[in-house]
């Protein structure tokens, strides 16, 4: 073991570094379909946050640039190490350390997962809400890139949930920002800074998280339409109406089709209105009676109706919960058929319309194939790009980038720019606005060893 590497094993044990040939392939990439892999020099699996500030320090002082890790589900590069860079890998720092009942948070590990904290907060009736359609990923990972998800419509995204973090800083010193508390005016909120940077200025090693009652009664709706511009149309008029959706999803045809088959999912749809829908809502409702909920359906869907639909469908219970999880399962979908990138555009929820006729153009343009679903209910689509050329393929992307740019919005609303969006994010954002970012991160790394690829050149 190399000097760096007995540094190291000193702080976590021999047993937790691994190095060279000795680094799984995995530790090396995330999910996303255009991110390089790279073999790390070391992965490191501290257990406390003394270690992570031991391991921090050591690569403080021998200048190596350093990657934080969760679950590496990530799809925009965030957590690809440099070649001779640390992995911090928090898969041993796992646990949910209590669940304030009185208080209503969840005080966790990085490590924890979403479904081990679904887990642990239904026995008490709570929920986390933030559901990014991954359940392997792992709190510490969806602070990292602020996480949303289909419930963001009615709950928000990862910043909304999280009230406090303990994290370490490129110095090694630990700090602490926010708490149980829900509201602060006392300074910098230091919190809400770090949550989706992506580990540049910080590593979280431990969060208060905010949790929800879990409601008992819910139904999922579907509709068809004739056209994606019409649904894009009906939704702001829908939640203008009073209804308060837990997801409000767009699927388009050919999304909605690769989903239902690869789950082998039947809807009771009748062939003519598959054959004449281009694309479909889907809400979800969730309410504290039943009385309610079927209250809410009824007018729902004479809304619906009104509004074009061809018809309108309440889904059984298997039925609809196939759905979503089809339809959180959409990117393996995507992936699977050998899309080339998947981005998660978003703009002003009015703006929607417009931003999926120019994809419309910008794939006949370019003899691409652009498809995909998204959050309506939040104007974040994600489309998946096939286009296997890669010169032709970055334009796609840029073109893409900049309709939403355009239209008002940002290159990624959920997945973080990491890797794959950073020459897109430096051309397209306001250079006043990322010069601050630079300035931010000098102040928080003034050496730049956390995640030094991300973000910023």
């Amino acid at each position: 073991m190399t000097d760096t590497g007995t540094l190291l094993a000193k702080v976590v044990g021999p047993e937790h570094v691994l190095t060279e040939d000795g680094v799984p392939e995995e530790y090396g990439h995330d999910e996303s379909p255009a991110g390089a892999a790279r073999r790390p020099g070391f992965v490191v699996r501290p257990a406390t946050t003394a270690e992570v500030s031991g391991i921090i320090t050591v690569a403080a002082e021998r200048q190596l640039p350093l990657t934080a890790r969760g679950s590496g589900t990530g799809l925009s590069g965030a957590c690809v190490p440099a070649a001779d860079g640390v992995v911090v890998s928090f898969e041993r720092m796992n646990q949910v350390l209590e669940i304030d009942t009185d208080n209503h948070v969840a005080v966790v590990q990085p490590g924890v997962t979403l479904a081990e904290l679904d887990s642990r907060t239904a026995e008490f009736g709570l929920c986390y809400p933030v559901r990014p359609g991954e359940q392997s990923a792992s709190v510490g990972g969806t602070i990292g890139t602020n996480a949303g998800g289909m419930h963001a419509v009615r709950h928000g995204v990862t910043r909304h949930h999280v009230l406090g973090i303990e994290a370490v800083l490129a110095s090694g010193t630990v700090v602490r920002s926010g708490g149980k508390f829900v509201k602060t005016s006392t300074g910098y909120d230091l919190t809400q800074l770090i949550v989706g940077s992506e580990g540049t200025l910080a590593l979280v090693t431990e969060a208060t998280l905010r949790l929800k009652p879990r409601a008992g009664h819910g139904a999922t709706v579907l509709a068809p339409f004739a056209t994606a511009e019409e649904i894009a149309r009906a939704v702001p008029r829908l939640l203008a109406g009073g209804l308060d959706p837990l997801a409000l999803e767009y699927v388009d045809m050919l999304t909605m089709a690769a989903m239902t088959a690869q789950q082998d999912l039947g809807l009771g749809i009748p062939e003519r209105v598959r054959a004449t829908a281009l694309g479909y809502l889907v809400v979800v409702l969730e309410g504290p009676s039943a009385e309610r909920i079927d209250a809410d359906v009824e007018s729902l869907g004479e809304q619906l109706l009104d509004l074009g639909a061809a018809d309108v469908y309440v889904l059984p219970p298997t039925a609809a919960r196939q759905l979503i999880e089809a339809r959180e399962r959409a990117f393996w979908a995507a992936k699977s058929a050998g899309a080339d990138e998947v981005v998660d555009i978003v703009v002003p929820r009015a703006s929607l319309p417009r931003l999926l006729a120019e994809a419309d153009v910008i794939a006949r343009d370019s003899a691409s194939i652009v498809t995909g679903c998204g959050h309506a209910g939040d104007g974040n689509v994600h489309l998946a790009v096939f286009q296997p050329n890669a010169k032709l393929l970055e334009e796609v992307l840029r073109s893409l980038f900049r309709a939403g740019v355009d239209l008002g919005g940002a290159v990624s609303g959920e997945h973080g720019i990491g890797t794959t969006k950073k020459r897109y994010f430096l051309e397209l954002e306001d250079p006043a606005k990322v010069e601050l970012m630079r300035g931010i991160k000098r102040a928080f790394d003034p050496d730049g060893i956390l995640n030094p690829s991300v973000l910023f050149d």
